[in-house]
């Protein structure tokens, strides 16, 4: 199966429970790459109802994109909104037995388009945990610049984890119009 029978779709309430299955699994995952995942209690502890997903799927300028194989299995989803000029970027996940083969760029790739056709947005937004070296590298590799904002990390949700008190989210941006 190559990424090239990928098919992209919206999500439907139908589908918050898959959606939902993929993105847990993913940030929960364990990877062995140096600050990729970086905290591992944090990523094990990372949770998201299906209510949650429900409330992206159906909220106005918002989606969650799916990407389905050849046979229909969902691979990849990442959720897209939009705040006046610019979009956002999140949650972005890919099934564990397909990572690292391009398929995330793919889906990165799918959504900034999306985003583009849909809202007629050239800037679009997101961020990365502080901790996650590598995946701030990554998107970086894809064109986004850190914009130097950051965002606090909700300790105060997570009480039982020891963290960092200097955890927080790195703002990213990118230019449709120089991509």
């Amino acid at each position: 199966m190559t990424n090239r029978d990928l098919q992209f779709r919206i999500a439907t309430p139908d589908d918050a429970a898959q959606v939902q299955a993929l993105v847990e699994a993913a940030f929960r995952a364990e990877d062995s790459r140096p600050d990729w995942t970086a905290d591992m209690k944090l990523g094990s502890s990372f949770r998201i109802g299906v209510e949650t997903i429900l409330s992206q799927i159906t909220k106005p300028d918002s989606a969650i994109l799916m990407a389905t194989d050849g046979n229909g299995a969902l691979v990849g989803s990442v959720e897209v909104s939009r705040r006046d000029d610019l979009a956002r970027v999140s949650m972005l996940a890919v099934d564990l037995r397909r990572q690292q083969g391009g398929l995330g760029r793919q889906v990165l790739a799918h959504a900034e388009d999306y985003c583009l056709r849909t809202w007629g947005v050239h800037r679009i937004g997101l961020n990365a945990l502080s901790t996650r070296e590598q995946l701030i590298s990554w998107y970086m590799r894809r064109g986004y610049q850190k914009t130097g904002k950051s965002s606090p990390f909700p300790n105060e949700r997570l009480g039982e984890l020891e963290l960092s008190e200097d955890l927080h989210f790195v703002e990213l941006e990118k230019d449709l119009n120089a991509a």
